[in-house]
């Protein structure tokens, strides 16, 4: 009969991720490498790379949704839309100032950001979505230039 292994001891990245935070943060200060837990460090940067993206089209379709109902509910406009308009406009300038290797990734995000708020318009406008462009009428210049309004 073969002794029973013990259970793995859970890692302190899963037991207590602030603390693995500063024990790998202490760990690279320290130069001491070999206490460092990279495969935790590379998954962490990964996420940190996906969650920069998912961040700037969120803020991208906020903002794509608002110039879509500023454009084609005239009647409606309201301080409160140009107010998003204005806030979304400012994140995607901030990330894209924090990191501007973002700035390409706004072109190539845009196709689905804008079906993304093109369903979200039809929802809050009850417009059918064919009332939208099929493809983005805003250059990606004029999304992030202040003051632009359809």
């Amino acid at each position: 009969m073969t002794p029973a292994r013990p259970a793995p001891a859970l890692s302190l990245y899963a037991a207590d991720y602030l603390r693995w935070l500063e024990a790998t943060a202490d760990a690279l200060k320290r130069g001491d490498y070999g206490a460092i837990d990279w495969a935790n460090v590379i998954e962490e940067l990964e996420d940190m790379g996906r969650r920069e993206r998912q961040s700037l089209k969120s803020n991208l379709v906020i903002l794509l949704l608002h110039l879509l109902k500023w454009q084609f509910q005239p009647d409606r406009q309201s301080n409160s839309w140009k107010a998003s308009i204005v806030e979304h406009r400012q994140r995607l300038e901030d990330s894209v100032e924090t990191s501007p290797s973002l700035k390409p990734y706004l072109g190539t995000v845009l196709p689905k950001a804008y079906a993304d708020a093109v369903e979200r318009a039809a929802a809050e406008t009850g417009l059918p979505e064919v009332a939208f462009p099929p493809d983005c009428p805003y250059a990606v210049s004029q999304i992030m230039a202040k003051g632009f309004l359809p």
